[in-house]
């Protein structure tokens, strides 16, 4: 897996202050993606324990809330992903939050990505789409897109909108 930037302190991609990472590789090509770069699957630098390691160290700051992975989308790198967060889980029971073009719908159908998703807390799901754009919104680009519970969707086996987030 290759990644385009790990961020020690990041305030724009979920709740207070969080560690994110951006994994590279997308094939949804959305008109006026923020994160052109990250869509080749070949940009940025090989994930390796080193990184992993440093994402522990950054998580275990009492600054820091949890940890957020974005892209490109993460989804198309979900057997390295699934590898990474549980050596992450292992050292920390901070939120994590993913975000991913696919519809949650999609995932939960998906036992790898399925496997993902149970080790995170929430997702931001849906394609950005220029025409429903709307600034106004907490943590998303665009009004299709949903913030989930993770975990209350999985137990009671239906979507559930993160309390807060419309």
């Amino acid at each position: 897996m290759r990644y385009g930037q790990i961020r020690k302190y990041d305030v724009a991609n979920g709740p207070g202050i969080r560690t994110s990472f951006f994994v590279t590789g997308c094939s949804a090509n959305c008109k006026n993606c923020f994160n052109t770069e990250y869509m080749n699957p070949n940009y940025g630098k090989l994930w390796t324990e080193k990184e992993t390691n440093l994402i522990i160290d950054y998580l275990k700051k009492d600054e820091i809330e949890g940890l957020t992975i974005l892209g490109g989308e993460p989804f198309e790198s979900v057997r390295d992903l699934i590898e990474i967060v549980r050596k992450i889980r292992d050292k920390s029971d901070k939120s994590i939050w993913i975000f991913s073009g696919f519809k949650y719908e999609v995932l939960i159908n998906n036992k790898e990505s399925k496997k993902l998703l149970s080790m995170c807390d929430v997702l931001v799901d849906g394609l950005f789409v220029e025409e429903l754009k709307n600034l106004k919104l907490k943590f998303k680009g665009s009004s299709n897109q949903r913030t989930i519970d993770i975990q209350k969707s999985l137990e009671k086996n239906k979507i559930c909108i993160l309390d807060g987030y419309k």
